[in-house]
């Protein structure tokens, strides 16, 4: 039985107008130094390279104070993006903080935030092929931080089966296997993912979270700033540029990339990696 729509007060239009009010008006935020770390990247030397197969997922670290950058390298392809503090793993990203301090998706200059109680930045974007798409005409746009990945309990409950060929479980898998973890030990530590390259939104008349293809291309790259010691896990999503299923065994997919820089020594001067945050946690007891 469909809901039954209430009637409407005689003042709807006038609560419908209402305007908006931002819940976290961010220019109070710590200033991101972008030309000091883009100075710095001039003369960094690559140190690392992992090259994720598509519908894998592989690991990666990034110490603190360098660069890295996840690229296009054969074909349109999305990736699921998770985050940690390399020595806490209790420390992760928090993508819904992130979302609430930026907006549905996120690009240069823009920060990828770290769980409670640390609430520090991790990483911040310096470089974005992609930022020229924008927010499209049906409210699109790309790197986003809406989706949570694609999983085998939201794929049991709606289509039934076991199907392991998703972000989720490459995410689970590879830390596994980085780590010396059993499954079960891992699992926990997988979280909300940035979208990388992934182009989403939400539906204006059913507000459902939607994707299409996505724009990037091989030589796109997006590429951050390692704010703090970094343990990375990226999955080459099985749904390709998720241009028509979000994970599948038959969409094109396609290798990413992921490339460690380190600057120079001295680049950074004047550069303070983020401390955890100072609340003191009394939480008014």
């Amino acid at each position: 039985m469909p809901p039954v729509t209430a009637t409407p007060p005689h003042d709807a239009d006038a609560r419908r107008s209402v305007r908006p009010v931002i819940c976290y008006p961010n220019d109070t935020l710590p200033p991101v130094p972008l030309v000091l770390y883009q100075s710095a990247r001039q003369g960094a030397s690559k140190i690392d390279e992992v090259l994720v197969n598509p519908r894998d997922a592989a690991c990666f670290h990034a110490p603190q104070g360098h660069f890295f950058r996840i690229s296009s390298v054969e074909g349109p392809q999305v990736g699921d993006l998770n985050l940690w503090n390399a020595d806490d793993l209790a420390e992760r990203f928090y993508s819904g903080k992130t979302r609430a301090l930026h907006g549905t998706h996120i690009t240069t200059g823009e920060r990828m935030w770290s769980s409670f109680p640390g609430m520090r930045p991790m990483a911040t974007i310096t470089h974005d092929t992609l930022n020229w798409y924008g927010m499209d005409k049906f409210g699109g746009s790309v790197h986003d931080v809406i989706g949570t990945r694609c999983d085998p309990y939201t794929h049991n409950l709606l289509a039934g089966g076991q199907y392991h060929h998703c972000c989720h479980s490459n995410l689970t898998g590879a830390l596994s296997d980085h780590l010396g973890l059993s499954l079960g030990e891992a699992e926990p530590h997988v979280h909300d993912v940035l979208n990388v390259f992934m182009c989403t939104g939400f539906t204006r008349d059913t507000g459902q979270y939607f994707m299409k293809a996505s724009p990037v291309r091989p030589g796109d790259y997006l590429e951050f700033f390692a704010e703090i010691n970094i343990l990375g896990a990226l999955s080459a999503c099985p749904g390709g540029d998720c241009s028509s299923e979000h994970s599948s065994d038959v969409a094109s997919c396609y290798p990413l990339k992921v490339e460690v820089f380190a600057p120079e020594d001295g680049a950074l001067t004047g550069w303070t990696p983020p401390p955890p945050n100072g609340y003191d946690r009394s939480h008014g007891r």
